[in-house]
């Protein structure tokens, strides 16, 4: 029996108007990892200024907590950790922070 892929979701503040923010970030997550997560759900809420990511039902990203949305290459990777932590994210992955050449 095959084990259920990984549910991300994503609350987002429907009277702030971030459905496209949530939107767009669902795309790039489920673009990226379309090969392990198995379904994606964004849910509107009337909570002023909510936006969580989470997966499985574990918070991954609150903007609550963290004062701030996530850059994307920060959300993948911690998506990442949780359901493909074997996952290659390319540039996002290499030489994130250094200061060399780049």
């Amino acid at each position: 029996m095959a084990t259920p892929k990984p549910h991300i979701a994503i609350t987002y503040c429907r009277l702030c108007n971030w459905m496209l923010r949530a939107a767009w970030m669902g795309q790039e997550l489920l673009s990226t990892f379309a090969g392990e997560a198995g379904s994606l759900t964004l849910i509107p809420d009337d909570t002023g200024g909510v936006f969580e990511v989470r997966v499985d039902g574990d918070l991954v990203w609150s903007r609550g907590e963290q004062g701030r949305f996530p850059e994307i290459t920060e959300l993948k990777q911690l998506v990442r950790d949780r359901i493909a932590p074997a996952h290659d994210l390319g540039h996002a992955d290499r030489g994130h922070g250094d200061s060399g050449d780049g």
